[in-house]
């Protein structure tokens, strides 16, 4: 009879690596399996690092007033100037400036706007729904009244009301210092009420559920049950509406740069760059608004189909 002692000990199957579990997850196969969503996902990769990398790709500094020709201004694409010989792949505005890297700079404010406002957003809205949902009473009653009238004026008034008002008790010297954070502000501010609906609904359901119960039965504080507790619980459609609320936050920025209440023209956003580009649009220099316009629509439109895709990703009932 063969010594089972003496048969080698079958191998234990090996474990898959973090990585390729993370590929086989149904979040990324779902990720793969739609064209939209990796095409959406490759265009935003490329346009912000194009803007984080502006200072090494742009071929000149826009914003260096020693290094434009007024010569060279009105340019067309890719057509060496009349009179000194410069050719410039997007052609140049109406200062001489090169169009190609106004629009990478243009974008490092606009995503920096559009980021800042929704992490601003996000943090009031979080706050607030958390609240509203836990704790009720007077305090759920007031933050929801407040937010029921935001919401039956459009968002941009809104926004452009808190920017005059703020701009209206910043110094006159330090307006133009101060215009991209009062933008923030202004943008920030009129886009928190989805995130406190959202958080306060999901808070609602949550609040409810055993494991919050027997928090609440071993002495978990009321700060510690919403953030340890419930929080991670609601980020899946905050998430969500954080991706779909960027796109919009972009959109604010430029409408309101291109109102010309925005960013400050020495330092353009995409919004002022159409601005300025559609002064020139019937006198046959196309470029200055096209570009610009084009990468802001490339932009708007590829974060908000991700948001779409995300939103339904995060959907368990789609799954």
């Amino acid at each position: 009879m063969t010594d089972m002692a003496d048969k080698p000990a079958a191998a234990a199957p090996a474990r898959p690596g973090r990585l390729r579990a993370a590929w086989r997850s149904d979040f990324l196969y779902s990720f793969r399996r739609s064209p939209i969503a990796v095409v959406s996902f490759c265009v935003v990769v490329v346009l912000v690092l194009a803007a984080l990398l502006a200072p090494l790709i742009a071929p000149h500094d826009p914003f260096d007033p020693g290094t434009l020709k007024l010569m060279n201004g009105f340019t067309p694409p890719m057509t060496p100037n009349a009179f000194t010989g410069d050719s410039f792949w997007l052609g140049t505005d109406d200062q001489g400036r090169d169009v190609f890297s106004t629009i990478l700079y243009g974008m490092r404010i606009s995503l920096f706007v559009g980021f800042s406002a929704v992490l601003l957003a996000m943090l009031i809205g979080v706050t607030l729904g958390l609240l509203s949902g836990y704790v009720g009473g007077w305090l759920e009653t007031l933050i929801m009244r407040i937010a029921d009238v935001q919401l039956t004026f459009p968002a941009i008034l809104v926004a452009m009301l808190i920017f005059g008002i703020a701009k209206g008790i910043t110094p006159p010297e330090y307006r133009d210092q101060m215009a991209i954070w009062v933008l923030i502000l202004a943008i920030g501010l009129s886009d928190w009420v989805q995130f406190a609906r959202v958080v306060r609904g999901a808070t609602l359901v949550e609040q409810s559920r055993e494991y919050v119960q027997a928090a609440r039965l071993i002495g978990r504080s009321g700060p510690a049950i919403m953030l340890r507790h419930i929080l991670p619980n609601v980020l899946n459609p905050v998430l969500v509406i954080a991706t779909i609320s960027l796109a919009l936050a972009i959109i604010a920025e430029a409408t309101l740069s291109f109102l010309g209440v925005g960013a400050p023209p020495t330092k353009p956003s995409l919004g002022t760059l159409i601005r300025i580009g559609q002064e020139y649009m019937f006198s046959g220099e196309w470029w200055i608004l096209l570009f610009p316009a084009g990468t802001l629509l490339a932009l708007a439109l590829s974060i908000n189909l991700l948001g779409d895709w995300l939103r339904d990703a995060l959907n368990p009932r789609l799954r």
